[in-house]
C-alpha cells in the first residue's frame, strides 16, 4: 500500500498539539523553573470537531487490518488519539515534568455506543490524575467523545509515562530491587493472527493520525534514543489487535468489543514479525508463545 501522503492536510491539530509540547518543554529547560504540580482532576476541555473524512477513516481502517466495509456508518474506537491528542496536549501544560521524554504507557476504552460517521463529534478531556514515586510520573488523562444522543459514548483513558531517573541523595537506601521480568505470552496462548510489519508503517500511521513523533518515521532520531530502527506507534499496535480480535475472535464483528485495556511493554522495532494471541479475555502482541511480548490487556465482549 502506498504512503497516504494525502492525509496529512488533516493532520493540523495533531501536529501543533506536538509542535506545542516540544516548545513547552524547551522553554522550561531554558528557563530552568519548573512548573508547579496542578490539583487533579483537572479542569475539563471541550470543543466539537467536525466528521471525520470518509477516505481518511478508510485508509486508515485498511492500514491496521481491518474491513472499510463494515465501518461504512461508524467510525473505529481506536481511532480517537487522532482528534483527542490536540485537547490532550493542553492538559499537560506547566506541569513539572519534562514531557519531551513522555512514553505512551498504555490506554482503556469503554465503548457504550458506536460513534456515528458523518456527524460531528463532541470531545471532553482532561488530567485525572498524576502518580509520582520520584523515579517516573505516571498521568492519566481521560477522554470522552460522543454526540448529543449519547454524550458518552467512547471514554478512553491515556496513561502516560514520564521517566524523571533518581533523586539523588533522596534515593532510599538498601537492598537493590530485582529487575521486573519482562512481558511475556503464555505459553498455552493461541494464535489468531500473525502481521509482517514494514519499515514504513510508522511514517504511514502518522500521515493518517498525525503522530509524528520522529521515532516511529526517522531512524538515525530513533537510534539516537538507543533503538536500532524506528519503532512502531503504540496505538498502532493497540489498533491492530482490536481489528485482529474482530476479524477472527469476534467473527468479523465490530460491535460485540465492550472494553479494551492494554499496557504497552515493549518497544516494537521495524520492520516486524509479530502474532496476535489470545488466552481467555486476555491478548497479547508477540514474537511466539513464551516469547517477548509488546503489548498485554485484556477485553470484554457484550
Amino acid at each position: 500500500m502506498a504512503l497516504p501522503t494525502k492525509h496529512i492536510i488533516h493532520q493540523g491539530p495533531v501536529l501543533a498539539s506536538l509542535g506545542g509540547t516540544v516548545i513547552a518543554a524547551l522553554r522550561q529547560k531554558l528557563s530552568g523553573k519548573p512548573g508547579a504540580t496542578p490539583v487533579t482532576p483537572g479542569p475539563e476541555i471541550t470543543t466539537t470537531i467536525p466528521p471525520r473524512p470518509k477516505d481518511l477513516v478508510r485508509d486508515y481502517v485498511r492500514h491496521v487490518g481491518g474491513d472499510p466495509s463494515a465501518y461504512r456508518k461508524v467510525i473505529p474506537a481506536h481511532l480517537f488519539p487522532q482528534w483527542g491528542f490536540p485537547l490532550a496536549a493542553q492538559t499537560l501544560k506547566g506541569l513539572p515534568y519534562p514531557l519531551a521524554r513522555v512514553l505512551n504507557g498504555g490506554c482503556r476504552m469503554e465503548i457504550n455506543e458506536p460513534l456515528p460517521a458523518g456527524k460531528p463529534l463532541r470531545v471532553r478531556v482532561r488530567l485525572e490524575d498524576i502518580d509520582d514515586n520520584g523515579r517516573r510520573a505516571v498521568l492519566k488523562q481521560r477522554v470522552i467523545t460522543g454526540t448529543d444522543d449519547c454524550p458518552d459514548a467512547l471514554v478512553s483513558y491515556l496513561y502516560a509515562i514520564v521517566p524523571l531517573g533518581s533523586k539523588g541523595k533522596d534515593k532510599p537506601k538498601g537492598p537493590k530491587k530485582k529487575k521486573k521480568e519482562p512481558k511475556r505470552v503464555p505459553a498455552r496462548a493461541r494464535e489468531i493472527a500473525y502481521w509482517r510489519i514494514p519499515a514504513d508503517a510508522g511514517l504511514a500511521f502518522a500521515m493518517l493520525t498525525g503522530d509524528f513523533n520522529p521515532v516511529h518515521w526517522v531512524r538515525p532520531y530513533a537510534r539516537m534514543f538507543g533503538f536500532r530502527s524506528t519503532i512502531l506507534h503504540g496505538f498502532s499496535t493497540m489498533a491492530r489487535a482490536v481489528e485482529g480480535l474482530q476479524r477472527t475472535a469476534f467473527a468479523g464483528s465490530i460491535r460485540e468489543l465492550k472494553t479494551f485495556d492494554v499496557q504497552f511493554t515493549k518497544p516494537l522495532i521495524l520492520p516486524a514479525k509479530v502474532g496476535l494471541y489470545v488466552d481467555d479475555d486476555h491478548l497479547y502482541v508477540g514474537d511466539a508463545p513464551g516469547g517477548s511480548a509488546y503489548l498485554v490487556g485484556g477485553f470484554t465482549r457484550r
